[in-house]
């Protein structure tokens, strides 16, 4: 006998619109979400995360796929794109959602997020876990790719305003690089990932090579096995506690051809 995994279903789609599209720089998007049935979201802790349904190529009809127990599947059994995605603004008087998408390659969220225009309609599912930030800490060490930016920027404005921030961001070309939520006390250091590189190899020789103290806490997101590299690094290397760091796997090279979270 076969037994089937379930797990705790996640909040249900809420049909939404498009309403505005705006290039934050060539290869970031921010593209707000407005809809009724976004009365009474949370979104969360900072960093947490929405699912995004991408409408199908043919323009039509948008079907919200149903929970099964252990994933969300079309009503022909196939699984719908649904991409995750970081919430960086909610307006819940206005009910406007912000969320940002990484132009990259041509997979089924970049592909739409390049083409979408005010009105279409698409559904989101949320929120996902985020990140508790502790108020008493006063070093924090950020790290992320491309991908990682909107919630780097969510971040950047959460984190206790006494404490010293440093940033290291990977991006792929120098279009991507943008500013910044201000703040005092924030060190940036942008790094060009250099042709032919793996992705992630430069970020994670940058945190190897960053000073971590006993009492930093250290945020990081991005490609899988990056991710893992610095887990490797900050918590076996180091000796790092695990409850001071959060590194999360953002997206997979060579899978789906978005990244899994944004």
């Amino acid at each position: 006998m076969t037994t089937v995994r379930t797990r705790r279903e996640p909040p249900l789609f809420r049909r939404v619109d498009v309403a505005r599209v705006v290039p934050r720089t060539a290869r970031l998007l921010r593209i707000t979400l407005t809809g009724a049935e976004l009365a009474g979201l949370d979104i969360g802790l900072p960093a947490a995360s929405v699912r995004l349904l991408v409408p199908p190529d043919d323009g039509g009809q948008l079907v919200l796929p149903v929970w099964n127990g252990n994933e969300f599947l079309a009503a022909d059994g196939s699984r719908p794109p649904i991409r995750t995605l970081t919430p960086v603004r909610f307006d819940p008087q206005a009910l406007e959602l912000d969320v940002e998408v990484v132009l990259h390659g041509d997979g089924p969220l970049s592909s739409w997020a390049g083409r979408v225009e005010p009105g279409a309609r698409t559904a989101i599912s949320g929120p996902g876990r985020g990140y508790t930030v502790d108020p008493e800490a006063r070093e924090y060490l950020v790290a992320g790719d491309e991908s990682a930016l909107p919630a780097i920027g969510v971040l950047l404005a959460a984190l206790p305003t006494e404490a010293a921030v440093q940033v290291i961001v990977e991006i792929s070309d120098p279009s991507a690089r943008l500013d910044l939520p201000p703040r005092r006390g924030v060190v940036e250091q942008w790094l060009l990932r250099p042709a032919g590189a793996p992705p992630g190899d430069a970020l994670v020789a940058a945190v190897a090579a960053a000073e971590v103290g006993s009492d930093v806490r250290v945020w990081a997101a991005g490609e899988a096995a990056a991710m893992w590299r610095i887990r490797r690094d900050l918590f076996e290397e180091r000796g790092l506690a695990r409850s001071r760091a959060v590194v999360r796997g953002y997206w997979k090279v060579g899978r789906g051809g978005d990244a899994d979270d944004t």
